[in-house]
């Protein structure tokens, strides 16, 4: 007699482990040392003159893409890559400018704010220390991170959509939130990696890595990942 398809057994869904357990140092090493193998120097894909234009280019890219930002600046930094120059731009200038991009309402008002307290709090210089970054407007601790790391070299783990999807997916350093996974990369990570650490997160996520179709058939680490979202058969 037949079984009816109701009563057919069914492969159950891979379970999703809760509270993963972070990987072996070794393990960690031989990821980043094939990240470094296919990427030797890893760059942050938004366009850029100098240290004022980045922070501009990082507050901006906010809920945007990368490209879209780059087509939006284009211009802007052309008229504008001093916080004198943006000041006298305007804001009004700097929305039309900026209108392609998400939000742009309220970042071209950032844009001018910060651009205005650098001139009176810091010189007209984008400031190094971590605090007085953050105390722009528009600039959190992802922003911060991302200009230290690329403006003056510091090592930090900008953790983004595609850096906390990895990073938990590898199981590098999971975390149920942003700030948990950075602080667990600044444990796994080797310091001879640092430097690069998180641009390889984000373009390993970006172009491989992806949220819903992984490209699992052409990744450098595929025979380490044990994700649940993992696609080769």
């Amino acid at each position: 007699m037949p079984v009816p398809n109701s009563a057919k057994r069914r492969s159950p869904p891979p379970k999703r482990i809760t509270n993963p357990k972070p990987r072996s140092a070794a393990e960690v090493y031989e990821i980043f040392s094939r990240f470094r193998q296919q990427r030797p120097e890893p760059k942050g894909e938004l366009d850029y003159v100098n240290a004022f234009t980045l922070l501009v280019a990082v507050v901006l890219s906010a809920q945007a893409t990368d490209a879209g930002v780059n087509k939006a600046t284009k211009r802007l930094f052309e008229l504008a890559d001093t916080p004198e120059k943006m000041l006298a731009l305007g804001e009004d200038q700097v929305r039309e400018l900026i209108k392609t991009i998400g939000l742009y309402r309220n970042k071209a008002k950032n844009v001018i704010a910060l651009s205005e307290k650098l001139i009176l709090e810091f010189g007209s210089e984008v400031p190094i220390a971590r605090e007085a970054l953050e105390s722009l407007p528009g600039v959190g601790r992802k922003t911060a991170n991302v200009v230290l790391n690329i403006a003056f070299g510091e090592i930090t783990h900008a953790v983004d959509t595609h850096v906390f999807r990895v990073a938990n997916r590898l199981r590098i350093a999971p975390g149920k939130n942003v700030l948990q996974v950075e602080l667990g990369l600044e444990k796994a990570v080797p310091a001879e990696f640092g430097r690069h650490a998180h641009h390889w997160l984000i373009l390993h996520g970006r172009y491989t890595c992806k949220a819903l179709r992984p490209a699992c058939e052409s990744c450098v680490v595929a025979d380490l990942c044990d994700s649940a979202d993992k696609r080769i058969a």
